[in-house]
């Protein structure tokens, strides 16, 4: 329910943004300003991941109450979108649950963007399985197989006579391209239902007892870190002759032991600075980085944080 929540405040705040949106200048790197009843306050504009949508407004709503002279927007879409955004120019910074693709920083450079990079926080990709379905693990091969649709039924996979149902993203989510890319490997089977978010999935899962989803760690768990009701997140093994592993604990995602450990990543052009710089800086800190864990993603590894300065030009 609080997500649900939080995605209605996410449409305020892509409103807030069109209002402003011509309301002042931009300086490049550093954020726009816009007017207000009590004068002009600086804006970053945020858009793309779904996965990374609730995590930021979390994180944008705790930067504001300690600069209450800056406002963040931020808006989902998928991390294709926020990316093509960026790419645009039509915001300050693009959050991706992927790599940006080479032709992607190819037509940035063509248009006189230069992508930079950082990881914010850490996702073990969960593989969802109804509560009540007597599976508790799979391969990383079997799941492919699931998703190609080579297996339809959990049967199949020493589970009851089921037909298996099956639960996705979109193709404008960068979630929708890592597991292709990382589990899929060809193209998904016509029968997966696209879903907009995360969310969705989870919903549908929790209702359907066939069902299975991907979605981002911090949506199967609660602040707690406790498992959604309903839902069940599978161990998941890299191979048959490996152990499967769960994304529930964090040194199995930091240590590279879950299969589908990946970092999340938030894009700029060109170095941040100014307020842009501010609100990456305090993501990165001890403080956000604890919001990262308490919104039920990992933080960063300290090599992480050592490629992060270099690339922001930090000192150590």
């Amino acid at each position: 329910m609080l997500r649900l929540v939080r995605a209605g405040l996410l449409v305020g705040m892509a409103l807030l943004s069109v209002t402003m949106a011509g309301c002042g200048g931009r300086d490049e790197g550093k954020g726009g300003t816009a007017s207000s009843g009590k004068g002009e306050k600086v804006l970053i504009r945020i858009r793309g991941s779904d996965t990374l949508v609730n995590l930021v407004q979390r994180l944008a709503e705790e930067f504001m109450k300690k600069h209450p002279d800056i406002w963040v927007a931020v808006t989902g879409g998928g991390s294709g979108t926020g990316i093509a955004a960026l790419i645009n120019k039509e915001i300050d910074i693009a959050n991706a649950s992927r790599a940006m693709k080479s032709k992607e920083i190819k037509l940035a450079k063509e248009r006189g963007v230069e992508p930079v990079g950082v990881v914010i926080a850490l996702d073990g990709l969960a593989i969802i399985v109804n509560e009540s379905l007597p599976i508790d693990s799979l391969t990383v091969e079997q799941l492919g197989r699931i998703y190609r649709g080579e297996i339809k039924n959990w049967s199949e996979v020493g589970g009851p006579d089921m037909e298996i149902s099956l639960y996705g993203r979109t193709s404008a989510s960068g979630t929708f391209v890592y597991f292709r890319d990382k589990v899929v490997k060809g193209d998904y089977s016509p029968k997966m239902k696209g879903m907009i978010g995360n969310s969705h999935i989870v919903e549908a899962v929790k209702k359907d007892k066939a069902g299975i989803g991907y979605v981002g760690i911090g949506y199967a768990v609660d602040e707690k870190g406790r498992v959604e009701a309903g839902l069940k997140v599978l161990r998941i093994a890299k191979d048959a002759q490996s152990p499967a592993v769960t994304p529930l604990k964090v040194e199995n995602v930091k240590k590279g032991l879950y299969p589908l450990a990946r970092p999340l990543y938030q894009f700029t052009n060109g170095k941040p600075k100014g307020a842009i710089l501010e609100f990456i800086r305090f993501e990165l800190s001890e403080e956000g980085q604890k919001i990262v864990t308490k919104e039920g993603f990992y933080p960063i590894t300290p090599d992480h944080m050592k490629a992060n300065k270099k690339v922001l030009g930090l000192s150590e």
